[in-house]
């Protein structure tokens, strides 16, 4: 599957099971079983700027931007399914988070990654500047990191 066959939209109430779905997929590989709940809670919120990624109107991912700091925003619970990882729809993800944190004139986007993840997104600049030993969890440590836009083109 090419990631150009695949559509964001903004995530609706009714998404709330295929994502937890795609996170218990995940876990514990890349999200600690503690984290769960906090997801759900995330999901039952209705988060505005949080979307959903399609593939024959299938959701095999999720993320989104938070926060209302002038300055930044934060990436928020980025995942893909197993079966779509590696297709390049992390990378969709991270352009779109780039180019709408460049549209609202943000100077950086924060992201909490994993041990496992940080590495995906060091990829696009993002620097890890604190790591928590078992931060998510046991075993999950906690890298906050940093992408400056100054230097992504818009």
């Amino acid at each position: 599957m090419p990631s150009q066959d695949v559509k964001l939209r903004s995530y609706s109430p009714k998404d709330r099971e295929a994502c937890l779905a795609i996170f218990d997929a995940n876990c514990p590989e890349f999200f600690a079983p503690n984290e769960r709940f906090d997801y759900a809670e995330f999901l039952d919120s209705n988060p505005a700027e949080y979307e959903v990624c399609l593939s024959e109107d299938k959701i095999i991912g999720a993320f989104g931007l938070a926060g209302k700091n002038p300055k930044f925003k934060s990436i928020c619970w980025i995942l893909i399914s197993p079966d779509s990882q590696g297709l390049g729809i992390g990378s969709i993800f991270m352009n779109r988070a780039i180019n709408l944190s460049q549209q609202a004139n943000l100077e950086h986007i924060k992201i909490a990654a994993s041990h496992l993840s940080a590495p995906f997104f060091a990829k696009y600049g993002a620097i890890g500047d604190i790591e928590i030993k078992d931060g998510w969890g046991p075993d999950m440590h906690r890298i906050d990191m940093e992408l400056h836009l100054s230097s992504k083109k818009p």
